[in-house]
């Protein structure tokens, strides 16, 4: 036998019995601790992505713009993130977890310091595309980290409640636009963005490479030591430790990442089926959130005030519906929890469009509904994506799928402002309608359950 396949199956065996140890580990205060520095990130990354949407009604005004152009500033920042997603993705699958979270917290820190300059509405959208390059990077990078460090029985929920933290990001941004704009202006939204840097940067430096990835790369005496500190960090605090349990990995689980095999073999229909759950999902999602406040405005003739109110009730429906969702998911299991909501979300949206959408209060009823039930999707399907995929293609396959969350992000808010300006608004709602049905057939018929497997077992 060659030193080469001596080596792999050492490598392999390595592997198998970190994952072992890190399968049985209970959550540590060290796992806590990441957790919220990773929130901290996340939480702005959320508020940053909406705040335009709060800054919008002022801008409209100030800068004199049509629809279409709003439509465009607000998709900017999402077609920023879809490069963001695969370009970061794939960095971080080389370079490691950690270096490529540090960097993206940096230009998204940047870009809204540049957003504060703004002059008009082409200097806005270049801005918000370089921020979301930054924002795409985060989000996906962050959720493959976290995911690696958790066992399966425990993933789902240790995760969601991480990951809620992005829709209680939209709904500060609601609030701030709600208490702030009225008084300081728009660019009170951006100074509150620069939190992150504060705060993320220097705690950056608590934090461990994921193990997980250390590991794929034969860096097993690092993994080791990161698994170590944990368990030192359980046995400390008196938390249960059972015996790990190994289990034979497949010979590809230390494999060298090749983004082609996103598109071959069982990770073909798992790549298109997510892709087309992020888009549906987001492009309904965010085209309402982003739009809502500028509607009631514009369309309804509401104060600023109360329009951004009615944005940030919104938000704030989204948020408890997002933490009944990450208290119930393992449980009820992805597939079932999409195929529901999907399918749900349609009935509001199909009053609105019977009923003409003539009142700002049925818009804010009905639109809410839709969109807190839609949210339990949207904040949860980075959770989904990370367990589709090996530690190998785990941040490369999230990014590129979370890249279509940005194009769903794109053209809705594009679509909102075309379809408004010609058509009217109860369409923008048949459309949406349409558009979460397709999603729930597609979660019906090719949607695959993950809840309590381990992610070795799952992505060989």
């Amino acid at each position: 036998m060659s030193a080469h396949v001596l080596d792999s199956d050492a490598h392999r065996a390595a592997n198998a019995e970190l994952v072992a140890r890190l399968e049985r580990l209970p959550v540590t205060r060290r796992l806590l601790l990441v957790r919220v520095i990773i929130g901290i990130a996340t939480f702005f990354d959320a508020y940053t992505v909406l705040c335009i949407a709060f800054a919008m009604p002022s801008l409209v005004s100030e800068w004199k713009l049509s629809p279409a152009e709003v439509g465009l500033i607000i998709s900017a920042g999402y077609i920023g993130q879809l490069f963001g997603a695969v370009i970061f993705g794939s960095l971080a699958e080389k370079f490691g977890r950690l270096k490529v979270l540090f960097f993206t917290i940096v230009l998204f820190v940047s870009m809204d310091i540049a957003c504060l300059f703004a002059w008009s509405g082409m200097s806005m959208l270049a801005f918000r595309f370089m921020q979301g390059i930054g924002t795409g990077g985060e989000v996906p990078v962050a959720s493959a980290y976290i995911n690696e460090f958790i066992g399966a029985h425990k993933r789902g929920r240790f995760f969601l409640l991480y990951e809620v933290i992005f829709p209680i990001g939209l709904m500060f941004a609601g609030m701030a636009g709600f208490f702030l704009v009225p008084i300081y202006g728009w660019k009170a939204m951006f100074l509150v963005g620069l939190v992150p840097s504060v705060l993320t940067l220097p705690l950056r430096w608590f934090m461990p490479e994921s193990p997980r990835w250390l590991a794929s790369k034969g860096r097993i005496d690092e993994a080791n030591a990161v698994v170590g500190m944990l368990e030192n960090d359980a046995i400390k605090h008196g938390l249960p430790l059972p015996e790990p349990v190994i289990r034979t990995l497949d010979p590809k689980a230390t494999a060298k990442s090749d983004w082609r095999e996103l598109f071959q073999g069982i990770y073909l229909k798992r790549t298109l089926t997510i892709w087309s759950l992020w888009f549906c999902a987001y492009m309904v999602n965010n085209g309402l959130i982003t739009w809502l406040p500028t509607l009631y405005k514009s369309v309804f003739k509401l104060p600023l005030q109360t329009s951004l109110a009615y944005g940030w009730i919104t938000s704030g429906v989204g948020v408890l519906a997002s933490i009944v969702c990450a208290l119930l998911i393992d449980k009820v299991g992805r597939r079932p929890w999409y195929s529901w909501a999907f399918l749900l979300a349609m009935l509001p949206l199909i009053l609105l469009t019977t009923l003409g959408a003539t009142s700002p209060v049925e818009v804010l009823i009905l639109a809410t509904c839709a969109y807190a039930i839609l949210q339990t999707v949207t904040f949860s399907l980075y959770l989904y994506s990370s367990e589709l995929y090996p530690t190998r293609l785990r941040a490369l396959g999230t990014g590129f799928g979370s890249a279509w969350l940005r194009a769903g992000s794109a053209t809705g808010p594009i679509l909102v402002g075309f379809v408004v300006g010609d058509l009217g608004i109860r369409y923008v709602f048949s459309a949406f309608a349409a558009i979460a049905l397709i999603g729930g057939i597609i979660t019906v018929l090719y949607a695959i359950e993950t809840k309590g497997k381990v992610l070795e077992e799952l992505s060989p």
